[in-house]
């Protein structure tokens, strides 16, 4: 029989990679499941929990969620369907980010390629600027954004 939201441990603070001395469990989430505030998950190992966070934050790989208890569970960041698009130059490169970022997608920048999520509109965009399309599975860590600031973590 499956466990209520109110009867699981909470875990209701991220903490930065590193700043615990060992981990009770990992859970791997792609970029939706990663942006999450409140919502019951299972860890690998099989321990189930309520992420309940006090905002919606942007875990990122290697953040640690602090369950009640104290306990930890590392967050990895799960390898998904991607687009990754290579620019015969850095000026076509940084063209291609400028109309990916006016449209308000997440991108994740690298210092040869861009990446995000397969669109075939934005897809066609981009080869029509001369990027090279190519699908991958990668994790996808894109930028924050102006707005979101530094992401949160207690010290």
């Amino acid at each position: 029989m499956a466990s209520s939201p109110s009867s699981l441990t909470r875990a209701s603070r991220v903490l930065a990679p590193g700043g615990w001395l060992a981990a009770a469990d990992t859970i791997a989430l792609d970029y939706d499941g990663r942006r999450q505030r409140r919502r019951v998950l299972t860890a690998a190992g099989g321990l189930a929990f309520l992420l309940d966070l006090p905002r919606s934050t942007l875990l990122r790989d290697g953040d640690g969620l602090v369950l009640e208890d104290g306990r930890v569970v590392v967050v990895r960041a799960a390898a998904e369907a991607l687009t990754e698009a290579r620019a015969p130059s850095p000026e076509a490169l940084t063209r291609a980010a400028w109309h990916l970022g006016n449209r308000h997608l997440p991108v994740e920048v690298r210092a040869d390629a861009l990446r995000l999520r397969p669109d075939p509109v934005i897809e066609d965009l981009l080869a029509r600027l001369g990027l090279a399309l190519r699908p991958i599975m990668a994790a996808f860590e894109p930028e924050g954004g102006a707005y979101q600031g530094a992401q949160a973590h207690d010290a």
